[in-house]
């Protein structure tokens, strides 16, 4: 298993109760073939520059233990998650 560090943003208008819903459905689909050691709610943040007309986000950070196929299906469904503005996904060395 490799060792990976995700950041995703969720849109800064979502509601509370789908925040946490879109945060657990992310970490189910890592715990599926993996493990997490952390994750982090940073809440709402203000954001470098506009992306989709948006000045803040909502940042989670999450850092776990995974095979290899696991971060490519994680950003295939980033992707095509509609309240998830932006995400990065990064391998660590051991």
């Amino acid at each position: 298993m490799n060792l990976y560090e995700t950041i995703y943003i969720i849109k800064p208008d979502v509601e509370e109760e789908a925040i946490k819903a879109l945060v657990e459905k992310f970490k189910a689909l890592i715990e599926e073939n993996g493990e997490i050691d952390t994750i982090d709610e940073w809440g709402k943040r203000k954001l470098a520059y506009l992306i989709e007309d948006y000045a803040e986000g909502y940042y989670v950070y999450m850092k776990y233990k995974a095979e290899s196929h696991v971060p490519k299906e994680l950003d295939r469904v980033f992707g095509i998650t509609e309240d998830i503005i932006r995400h990065l996904i990064v391998k660590l060395e051991k």
